[in-house]
């Protein structure tokens, strides 16, 4: 017999007729009825079985069950499976299985990340996960975009930031080293220092130059030491880079992708969000009145679908903020100190949530908090960025417009020290047919923060690495 999935038996497949089921149990009560899960569904199918099967079944039991489909005649489920026979694929020992049929917190479940899988909670938040992903490729596909598998390896630095993991294969003891006395690279696997990468946006510019619209999707790593709720040091970039494309057509890209994947998620998985919401609401409840979320989850998901997103300007915001309430009575955390400062999450949310009361676009930020490939004003001072900004998170999208122009992006190389030798390649494509072109950035696993309810993002990918942790 082929076995059928318990999220198809959920909907009543093969109502009536004798199917076949495996999975893992959930719980065992009464000696009779079976909470069985597959994977494929937030939901257990409920086995019923019989004295003379003298079943010791224990959590995390892997189980075969062959039998009839038939109408609950209980509470809690439309359909339950009655049992002909169970056969047990693999034990789990009930003095050694970690996951018992109770409440663990997220600190023991990062430590067994291996089998915090099982639980109904990291199974809704990957199978969102997994969604999402679905749909980021899905957006890009419909719309023309080519996807591109930008480098791990790399000897540039996107971000100038410096907050880099090198690759080598040069002994730790007693590497090489040059006359004066600095490790030799030369005598390197590459020949050269390299590194993991932070972004792959440089790259991505240099095909988008031929293909003109593309969009990476891949691994990307910082070496920062930070032990934050927001921060790993690997995570997964979602970065398009589309020629002839200005600031305007950026945002409406930007606003455009965030619409659709996150309506995908809510149309492909409702059961998911369903309890995730319901988890969200308890986790809220536990905090101080102060500081609870001003919405659900599918509250704050609804509203980033159905708001039109706000356009202001940095120069606009830091007046707004300024002005507010909050800086005046003293409740912002970081004061706002004015113009040409970097806005703190806090700021970001008072805009999005306090002032517009809806999903924000800041752009034109002033040049000295940017990178040095975003296109300059005429002003002399600002750059052509932008930043889309959400209800209880802040940034989620950061993007510009690029510099094209050769003589301006060499200028910023040399007012900043950069070395152009390593920047040749990424230069020619100024100098050989430079176009006007755009492109953002969103790291994935705060997209899924954001749709989830998750506090912590060490939470919403498989395996999280940061600082003193690399297990698994």
């Amino acid at each position: 017999m082929k076995r059928t999935k318990i999220s198809d038996l959920l909907k009543g497949k093969g109502l009536g007729e004798k199917v076949m089921a495996n999975g893992w149990v959930r719980t065992f009560r009464n000696d009779m009825f079976i909470a069985l899960n597959d994977g494929s569904s937030i939901k257990n199918l409920q086995c019923v079985t019989h004295e003379g099967q003298n079943l010791k079944l224990y959590a995390g039991t892997c189980i075969c069950v062959e039998g009839t489909l038939k109408e609950s005649q209980g509470k809690g489920q439309d359909y339950e499976l009655v049992t002909d026979s169970v056969t047990i694929l693999g034990e789990a020992d009930p003095a050694q299985y970690p996951l018992q049929p109770k409440e663990h917190s997220l600190e023991f479940l990062r430590e067994i990340a291996h089998l915090r899988i099982r639980t109904n909670l990291f199974g809704a938040v990957m199978r969102v996960r997994s969604t999402l992903a679905q749909g980021v490729h899905k957006f890009f596909a419909e719309r023309g975009f080519y996807y591109f598998n930008a480098p791990i390896i790399t000897g540039s630095d996107c971000e100038g930031a410096g907050e880099m993991f090198g690759v080598s294969v040069l002994p730790h003891a007693d590497a090489p080293k040059d006359e004066n006395g600095a490790v030799d690279f030369s005598k390197d696997f590459f020949a050269r220092q390299t590194n993991l990468t932070v972004s792959g946006q440089l790259e991505a510019e240099t095909y988008a130059m031929a293909l003109g619209q593309v969009y990476t999707f891949g691994p990307t790593f910082r070496a920062e030491n930070s032990n934050t709720s927001r921060h790993l040091a690997e995570f997964w970039m979602i970065e398009p880079e589309v020629a002839f494309a200005d600031l305007e057509d950026n945002m409406e890209l930007g606003e455009s992708f965030i619409k659709y994947v996150i309506g995908y998620a809510m149309e492909h998985c409702a059961d998911d969000i369903a309890f995730l919401d319901a988890r969200f609401a308890k986790e809220e409840s536990k905090k101080p009145t102060a500081e609870r979320s001003d919405m659900g989850l599918t509250e704050k998901l609804n509203f980033i679908l159905h708001n039109d997103f706000k356009r202001v300007s940095y120069t606009e915001a830091i007046d707004i903020l300024l002005n507010s309430k909050a800086q005046k009575k003293g409740k912002f955390k970081y004061p706002v100190e004015g113009w040409g400062m970097d806005l703190q999450s806090e700021h970001e949310r008072y805009l999005v949530e306090k002032h517009f009361g809806c999903p924000v676009i800041l752009y034109d930020y002033p040049s000295e908090i940017k990178a040095f490939y975003m296109r300059q004003n005429e002003d002399g001072k600002t750059v052509r960025a932008m930043d889309i900004l959400f209800p209880g998170i802040g940034e989620i999208i950061g993007g510009s417009q690029r510099e094209e122009r050769m003589d301006v992006l060499m200028k910023k190389v040399n007012d900043l020290g950069m070395d152009e030798k390593t920047l040749w390649w990424y230069l020619d494509t100024r100098r050989f047919g430079s176009a006007p072109h755009s492109g953002f950035g969103l790291g994935f696993e705060r997209l899924v923060m954001f749709v989830t309810g998750m506090g912590n993002i060490r939470d919403v990918i498989p395996f999280p690495r940061y600082p003193q942790n690399a297990e698994f």
